[in-house]
């Protein structure tokens, strides 16, 4: 208990029920307040004009890199080197107000930075890191392809040729977070001479590169998600990231980030149970507020008992992250437990606002369409199940 001496559970937030932030250093938690100031105050009074028009908020950024957020957990040139439960909680600290921003933080900060310090050389990390962890770059994460998605470890068919000094792409991804705007994308290629995955970063305004914006999502629709089409892209080697030599290189990347989307589902998660809770201290039914009413504290203890129990599993694995002993079956049980919790919480939390549960002007419904989109991605439900199955059991069931 010595960690929390001076301390009293008071002093976080009411929906960090058993003090989690308590966990942190003091200059750490000072971070946290930084970041939970600048979403409450900056983000939440305009992100649902923005979500409503589909659109992305750039005059933000800067004040976002004020804070020295991306690459947090990354001890890389220009990181903030601030580790694994820290990076977590800011996330959840950003989803909790809105998951498109902490989505967008995660792809650049999480994806893009991620490939080029776990998979990059020394030089490269020199070369780009530092720019990026002030944000004067932002990044994009190119590995799902039109035809692939959970299978894309066979069945990536992004191809990379060698012609000298150069490598040529040809192939099409979808869904790459950032890209309609992205400095640099990670492009994951199959290499056409020996068969395995490479990485490389493709500068944007490379000839050949073009980006197709998807419209007409109902999740994350601040999220700039584009279709990139690549037609004879011609990358220099000294673009190609030196330590990705296979597929492995690009879970090992996955096995942090999917970490990522676990905080983020329980960041949702929290924003909606703290707005319904919010909501029912001021609504007012037969004389009286709605929180008062036995069923709606049964639905607010059921919201916050899912908010934690998140909370505590992510809590841990990021401790084991920090430690070196994260592995993929840990990740997926976080990201499948936190996602599926996720969606009970921010349902239930629509149904404590009734009708007004549909309106964005409470905020919840943005939260439900939302959840819908980290409930899919960095693997569904079902493979991430797969994962952990295979580890228990020695039995591996994928098809």
């Amino acid at each position: 208990m010595t960690d929390l001496e001076g301390h009293l559970l008071e002093d976080s937030p009411a929906s960090d029920f058993l003090g989690f932030e308590l966990l942190l250093e003091e200059e750490d938690r000072s971070l946290l307040s930084s970041v939970r100031a600048f979403m409450t105050r900056e983000v939440e009074p305009v992100i649902n004009d923005y979500w409503t028009r589909a659109e992305f908020p750039h005059d933000l950024v800067p004040g976002l890199a004020k804070l020295g957020i991306a690459g947090l957990a990354y001890d890389g040139p220009g990181c903030p080197a601030r580790g694994a439960l820290v990076d977590g909680l800011v996330n959840m600290e950003m989803s909790r107000v809105d998951p498109s921003m902490g989505t967008f933080l995660g792809v650049h900060g999480g994806l893009a930075m991620g490939s080029i310090q776990l998979c990059g050389s020394d030089e490269q990390r020199s070369r780009w890191l530092p720019a990026m962890a002030r944000m004067e770059l932002i990044g994009a994460f190119g590995l799902t392809e039109p035809d692939v998605g959970s299978a894309i470890s066979a069945g990536l068919a992004t191809s990379a040729r060698r012609d000298g000094d150069d490598w040529i792409l040809n192939g099409a991804k979808k869904w790459i977070g950032n890209a309609a705007f992205a400095d640099l994308v990670i492009i994951w290629a199959r290499d056409t001479d020996d068969g395995e995955v490479k990485g490389f970063v493709v500068e944007k305004g490379t000839e050949g590169m073009e980006f197709s914006k998807q419209e007409d999502k109902i999740a994350l629709r601040v999220v700039q998600n584009a279709e990139i089409t690549l037609t004879d892209v011609r990358v220099p080697e000294t673009n190609r990231l030196q330590e990705a030599d296979s597929f492995r290189a690009t879970a090992n990347v996955l096995r942090v980030t999917r970490m990522s989307v676990a905080w983020a589902a329980a960041g949702c998660a929290r924003g909606a149970f703290e707005h319904a809770l919010r909501y029912t201290k001021q609504r007012e039914q037969f004389g009286r507020p709605i929180a008062s009413f036995q069923m709606v504290q049964d639905l607010l203890v059921k919201m916050l008992s899912n908010v934690t129990a998140a909370t505590a599993m992510n809590v841990r694995a990021s401790q084991l992250q920090e430690a070196g002993l994260l592995r993929d079956e840990h990740a997926s049980l976080c990201k499948a437990h936190s996602t599926v919790r996720m969606r009970e919480t921010v349902g239930w939390a629509r149904e404590v606002l009734g009708g007004n549960g549909i309106l964005l002007e409470h905020h919840v419904g943005r939260f439900v369409a939302d959840a819908e989109a980290l409930y899919s991605y960095e693997g569904t439900r079902e493979m991430n199940t797969l994962i952990v199955g295979r580890a228990i059991t020695g039995e591996s069931a994928f098809v």
